[in-house]
């Protein structure tokens, strides 16, 4: 609830009112009605005032929340282990980072590479943000200043793909746009902001067809009033993002659910969640521009998008189950081991129980593997 939540500075509000203005034009120049996603999408990606296209600190212990990332390197030094493996088999070429945070996955994995052998052809992060793209190089300038010449940065999906490589994204999926649905003894409602005289408030209207009737798919049947969301960009999304390699893997690690369990009579209220200094809670109207909205992700709509933009889907899988069988133990050892790390015993270990126990990340996130190789049907 709001008076939950720590009231922003001055400034931060006036930013968000800045935001807010320009989300109520966009509502009377849409005739009073934009759907959640469009609304979504003005709060988080806005050019300057966006909450990722605006200087905030959004990551680690500063910011709102903290990724896997930023809890230490662990999570980067194995997955470099993956990206080593999967770029041996294809015979060297490129990893592209979907977004890239502050810069940290790719400084560790970087470094780790390194010390395998194995440096990817380049480093690509295809970041829409500035302020990001700042800051993550600032990142790897103080962490690895002699790989920098490597890592290059992508506004948006170039027209020609690169003939091999690796696409990687850590909770970008989440931060998709979705539309909030409902059913109700009428049909199916779809939600979307509408202004009132303080600012900005909740308006229910009928779905159109098409969305209405893959919502009810997904579904099945429940009860009137159960509530969940369905992203309709993300197949084009994963489309866009299959143009980027001729051959290669695609692996993406979010929070999310199977459908059976997305679309649970007892998760009838969906998943949308803001995240703003540490705390989770559900108004997504508190401070435009100033917390992450976010929902989880149908990991079989992920991978019913893989398929049809012709990739085979290897794994899904548990976070812990992934890390666990591709050396993170193994690097924790080598990591526990070595003279500069030694007095991070404690944070290592407390490391790997946050990526791996069910309680922790470890089942609350999945991982998912496509790939498209030559020879291959």
């Amino acid at each position: 609830m709001r008076f939950e939540l720590p009231e922003p500075a001055k400034e931060a509000q006036a930013h968000s009112l800045r935001l807010q203005a320009h989300i109520r034009e966009e509502i009377d120049n849409a005739g009073g009605w934009i759907p959640f996603s469009r609304y979504m999408e003005l709060c988080l990606y806005t050019p300057g005032l966006g909450y990722y296209s605006a200087g905030l600190h959004k990551f680690g212990a500063e910011g709102d929340f903290v990724t896997a990332p930023e809890l230490g390197p662990l999570f980067a030094r194995t997955l470099a282990h993956v990206f080593c493996k999967r770029l041996e088999g294809l015979g060297g070429g490129v990893i592209i980072e979907l977004g890239g945070g502050s810069g940290r996955l790719a400084a560790d994995a970087l470094a780790q590479m390194e010390q395998l052998g194995c440096l990817p052809d380049a480093w690509m992060m295809l970041e829409r943000s500035a302020d990001l793209r700042q800051r993550q190089a600032e990142t790897l300038q103080q962490s690895v200043p002699h790989l920098l010449d490597r890592v290059q940065w992508l506004e948006r999906i170039p027209d020609q793909p690169w003939p091999s490589g690796i696409v990687f994204g850590n909770e970008v999926l989440d931060a998709l746009p979705v539309e909030i649905l409902r059913l109700d003894h009428t049909g199916v409602l779809q939600a979307g902001i509408s202004k009132d005289t303080q600012g900005m408030q909740w308006h229910w209207q009928p779905a159109p067809a098409a969305l209405s009737e893959t919502f009810q798919q997904r579904i099945g049947p429940q009860a009137p009033g159960y509530t969940s969301e369905i992203c309709p960009l993300l197949p084009d999304w994963i489309q866009a993002l299959g143009s980027l390699l001729h051959q290669g893997y695609w692996l993406f690690s979010d929070y999310g659910y199977p459908r059976n369990a997305y679309y649970h009579p007892q998760r009838h209220q969906g998943t949308l969640q803001c995240h703003y200094r540490h705390r989770a809670h559900e108004d997504v109207l508190f401070w435009p521009g100033l917390q992450d909205i976010t929902a989880h992700v149908d990991f079989d709509a992920l991978a019913e998008a893989c398929q049809a933009a012709a990739m085979h889907v290897d794994f899904i899988g548990y976070q812990g189950e992934f890390l666990l069988q591709n050396g993170l133990t193994q690097v924790a050892q080598a990591l526990l081991e070595s003279p500069d790390m030694s007095a991070d015993q404690i944070n290592i270990i407390n490391e790997i129980k946050q990526l791996t126990l069910p309680g922790e990340m470890g089942e609350r996130f999945l991982f998912l593997q496509a790939s498209r190789l030559q020879g291959t049907a």
